[in-house]
């Protein structure tokens, strides 16, 4: 059943008020052909790759509204069809359980960036390099492990780590900035850290990083970022669907925009357009030919 857009945009806002924080926009340069809704978490592989999206889409002519939630409240919206799409579905092993509950009620519509990864890391000047081996070491790790935000299905598969390995160290939930600072003071320090990590993510160009080896395989193989897209959005908004489906790049491109993200005072949005317009070859393989 097709949502009548307003009420759809006041459960959004609802959500993204109870995940804390939310953005909409829309393009002056769009033309009439309506609201592309995206929702997004808070990583900033998906802030680079959402907004690079909503760069595109506004190109095409459409608004773009954008909304942050958690990963759980993510993937319900697109159920519900409280959003229209997301791009930051990380499987088979991270959202596994938001597919599992929904994923019947959503379509995939595929990959749009391989080559991902998950698991603990440290800074390469680390004597460990296993994971196994940090309970010899966990008073240098100050007994804890630097996560991010509780909701997100890496801190679920790390919790499983801490069993599986019967780790004397904590979890420590988090956000993704709480834990990259962490990261930096101790790398300032010259100290032992351990963080939660994947690929792709700008901390790997910025710093000389390791993950550590995972002998028991908690956190799964090489994974792949997903487009999720609402029940009905193909018939109903036949273009902008053909954009999602196509979407697809590479971790070294997201790394270009992620990077942009880091500089002071930069704003995901700008640097997206800007990304955009410098890879017109690229995004003309996503636009439907006229």
């Amino acid at each position: 059943m097709k949502k009548h857009p307003l009420n759809r945009r006041i459960r959004l806002a609802g959500l993204a008020m109870a995940a804390g924080t939310a953005l909409a926009a829309g393009s002056a340069q769009a033309q009439d052909k309506g609201s592309v809704h995206l929702a997004y978490v808070e990583w900033s592989s998906e802030v680079a790759s959402t907004n690079v999206v909503r760069a595109v889409l506004e190109q095409a002519g459409y608004e773009v509204e954008m909304t942050s939630l958690s990963a759980a409240a993510m993937w319900q919206s697109v159920a519900t069809g409280d959003a229209d799409a997301i791009v930051a579905a990380w499987l088979p092993t991270t959202h596994a359980d938001y597919m599992e509950r929904v994923g019947d009620e959503v379509d995939d519509l595929g990959v749009n960036l391989d080559g991902t990864k998950l698991g603990l890391v440290v800074p390469a000047y680390s004597d460990i390099d296993s994971i196994a081996e940090l309970n010899d070491h966990a008073d240098a790790f100050n007994n804890e492990i630097i996560g991010i935000d509780p909701g997100a299905g890496l801190m679920g598969l790390t919790e499983e780590v801490v069993d599986t390995y019967d780790l004397d160290l904590a979890l420590r939930s988090g956000s993704g900035a709480t834990m990259t600072a962490a990261l930096e003071s101790a790398i300032q320090n010259e100290e032992d850290v351990v963080v939660t990590g994947w690929t792709p993510h700008w901390k790997f160009a910025r710093w000389d990083l390791k993950y550590l080896e995972d002998p028991e395989n908690v956190y799964g193989g090489a994974e792949q970022i997903h487009t999720i897209a609402r029940q009905g959005l193909e018939e109903e908004m036949p273009e902008a669907y053909a954009i999602l489906d196509a979407f697809e790049w590479t971790p070294e491109q997201m790394g270009e925009v992620m990077l942009m993200n880091q500089e002071e005072d930069a704003d995901p949005y700008e640097n997206a357009k800007q990304w955009v317009e410098e890879n017109q070859d690229l995004v003309q393989e996503w636009l439907p030919e006229a």
